[in-house]
């Protein structure tokens, strides 16, 4: 891989000292077993591309992001930590002891070898120049605990400036994605508003007790011995960096199209007798089905086999009783959809079939107790063939694009796709009503999708 960005300083970001004791009452944060789903998986790295005239000089802008990180920092103090493992009890903690939080967060200044012209192309293109993008993120060492929890990279142009990308690197094992926006909402606002604007956001809570389920204990140990055995080591140095041989795309779907497909989905249901009344659909239902079939059709699969989908479903206001909206972690469980290739191959249905088995997974998995199959999800993922699996990420309700650090909205934001394999993440876009839909595809397959 060709070096497109080098590092220009290396400082790290402690959190601003408020006089109240951080955090309140815990020198350490036991993962739960939806942390623990995740220990494994890579570092969830998103970036956000800004340029325009509103876009202050590289010096003032790294003083805002570093200061109003430490102001946040203080908010969201476990993620000053260390990722941990506890020999003596087999646990998994945030560690936020003095030791583990002395060192703080890394952020990095780094600059691109393009000017602003060339940033701003990267941040056009459809497909993502997937080498420039894994340099605009950092890199967050986490295939052996102890590991740190975050880490931050702006990257300008080169020259005098004129666009800039901001890199973040958390562990998934700490949050899922209505956390990680959660923070970034809180850091961007601090940013543009100040520290006083702060205390207008509710705080996070990272208490993982409140997650109601008495066997929690025991599930998290079956889910540590089956998916990383050799702790402290997360991840052996052959998995780290798997090879990859996607291409990835982003597209656009604008409210327009996402109802055109709504009401293709609505006449082939209502051709097969159904009452018109009784299936609403949802935008992530139309997306998902639409993104689902094509992929289907790219792949040329067999008809006679089936096809599966992923959906993730926060849990947070479906347990008894709820989890604060506040909580800060994760608390998603997975649900597959199934249906037979031929018919996600069907003109006729293909649409209907795709957003009927997505909608009759969720309600499956949320019927009676959320948690009631928790001992079955590393089975079920296990079971289903690879090759006919597509997984999703994110949610269209996440306004992704909503960063504004105070010079305006982001003109790109991406999850840097590492080495993750065939996968799907939709996004709230930066116009309203647009999704987002960022795809990660074999070569041979992504011109058939994009065609379809």
């Amino acid at each position: 891989m060709a070096c497109r960005v080098r590092a220009l300083n290396v400082t790290h970001v402690h959190p601003t000292q408020t006089g109240d004791p951080s955090p309140p009452n815990h020198a350490e944060y036991k993962l739960s077993f939806f942390d623990l789903f995740h220990i494994t998986t890579m570092p969830m790295q998103w970036l956000f591309f800004f340029d325009g005239p509103d876009l202050p000089p590289f010096p003032s802008i790294i003083r805002t992001l570093q200061s109003s990180l430490a102001d946040t920092l203080a908010i969201f103090f476990p993620l000053v930590g260390k990722l941990a493992f506890r020999a003596s009890s087999c646990d998994i903690v945030i560690d936020c002891s003095p030791d583990a939080v002395a060192s703080g967060v890394k952020f990095i200044e780094a600059e691109f070898c393009g000017d602003a012209d060339d940033m701003r192309h990267l941040a056009m293109d459809h497909e993502h120049d997937t080498e420039v993008f894994e340099q605009l993120v950092p890199e967050l060492e986490a295939a052996q605990l102890p590991s740190p929890v975050l880490a931050v990279q702006v990257t300008r142009s080169a020259g005098d400036g004129g666009a800039i990308a901001v890199g973040m690197s958390i562990l998934h094992a700490v949050a899922d994605g209505r956390s990680v926006w959660q923070f970034m909402r809180t850091w961007s606002t601090v940013a543009r508003e100040g520290w006083q604007s702060a205390s207008g956001l509710e705080p996070p809570t990272f208490d993982r007790t409140v997650i109601p389920y008495p066997r929690s204990e025991e599930v998290a140990r079956k889910i540590m011995h089956t998916i990383a055995p050799a702790l402290p080591v997360v991840r052996s140095p052959s998995l780290c960096t798997p090879p990859d041989q996607h291409r990835r795309r982003s597209f656009l779907l604008h409210a327009n199209q996402i109802q055109w497909v709504k009401q293709r989905i609505l006449a082939q249901n209502e051709a097969m007798g159904q009452p018109l009344s009784t299936y609403p659909i949802s935008t992530f239902v139309a997306v998902s089905a639409l993104v689902w079939t094509s992929i289907v059709r790219a792949k040329s699969m067999d008809p006679a086999t089936d096809a599966y989908y992923h959906v993730t479903m926060d849990l947070r206001r479906r347990l008894i009783p709820p989890v604060d909206e506040r909580f800060f972690g994760n608390c998603v469980a997975p649900c597959f959809a199934r249906a037979a290739v031929g018919d996600l191959c069907d003109n006729g249905a293909c649409l209907r079939c795709a957003a009927a088995a997505i909608r009759e997974a969720i309600a499956a998995a949320l019927k009676g107790d959320p948690l009631g199959g928790v001992d079955g999800w590393l089975e079920s993922l296990a079971a289903i063939p690879k090759e006919r699996l597509t997984r999703t990420g994110s949610s269209n309700r996440f306004m992704a694009y909503e960063t504004d650090f105070g010079w305006g909205k982001p003109s790109r934001v991406e999850l840097v796709l590492l080495s993750v394999g065939e996968l799907v993440l939709l996004l709230g876009a930066r116009e309203e009503g647009v999704v987002q839909v960022t795809v990660a595809l074999d070569h041979e397959h992504m011109d058939g999708f994009a065609t379809n």
